[in-house]
C-alpha cells in the first residue's frame, strides 16, 4: 500500500528575500479552532492548565512561538502548536483545522510597507503592536495576520490560496524594493 505524505503547499517556493523583506514558510504544528460551550472563562482556564496560554481578548494573541492562541473571530480562537488536550472538549468545541490553512512569516524593515500595499489595515507598530491580530483581506483573500515581532508578521491563509498568497506578497515585495 502506498503511504501518502502531506506536503506544505508553499515550502518549495520559499524562502524569498527581496529588498528589505524576507518571506518564509511556517510550520505551526496543529491548528485547532476553539469555541466556548457557554462560559469562555472555563475554556480559558482549561487552556491555561493544559497548554500554558489563556484565551486572548478580541484583536489579541497570547503565548509565543511554541504555543500561541489567536483571537479568530467572535467566540472563536485558534490554538497553534500542540495537539489539544482532551480536557478542552469539556468546555468548548474543538476542531482540527491543520489541513485547511497555510502560514508564512514576513519579516524585515520593509515588511510594513509590503503589507500596506495589500491589506486595508493600519499595521504600523503604534496601531498594531506586537501581539495584535486581525482577520482581514490580503488583496482578495481572507487571512489572519498577527504581529509576532517588531518587524515580523505571521500570515495565515486558506491552503487552497497558498500559491496566490506567495504571488501577491512577492509582487508587493518587488514593488517596495523597486521604490526604495
Amino acid at each position: 500500500m502506498v503511504e501518502l505524505k502531506a506536503l506544505n503547499p508553499i515550502e518549495r517556493k520559499l524562502p524569498l528575500s527581496i529588498g528589505g523583506a524576507l518571506l518564509e514558510a511556517l510550520d505551526l504544528g496543529a491548528l485547532t479552532s476553539l469555541s466556548p460551550l457557554a462560559d469562555p472563562a472555563a475554556l480559558s482556564e482549561a487552556l491555561e492548565a493544559a497548554h500554558g496560554v489563556e484565551l486572548p481578548k478580541p484583536g489579541q494573541s497570547t503565548g509565543g512561538d511554541d504555543v500561541r492562541c489567536l483571537w479568530f473571530g467572535r467566540a472563536e480562537f485558534l490554538l497553534l502548536g500542540p495537539v489539544p488536550s482532551d480536557a478542552l472538549a469539556q468546555n468548548g468545541f474543538v476542531v482540527d483545522l491543520s489541513d485547511a490553512w497555510c502560514a508564512v512569516s514576513l519579516s524585515g524593515a520593509a515588511s510594513e510597507n509590503v503589507l500596506a500595499r495589500l491589506i486595508p489595515l493600519d499595521l504600523r507598530s503604534r496601531a498594531f503592536p506586537v501581539g495584535a491580530t486581525a482577520r482581514t483581506q490580503l488583496q482578495h483573500m481572507n487571512v489572519s495576520i498577527t504581529r509576532v515581532g517588531v518587524d515580523r508578521f505571521m500570515i495565515l491563509a486558506f491552503r487552497s490560496m497558498a500559491a496566490t498568497l506567495v504571488h501577491d506578497l512577492k509582487n508587493a515585495m518587488e514593488g517596495v524594493a523597486a521604490r526604495d
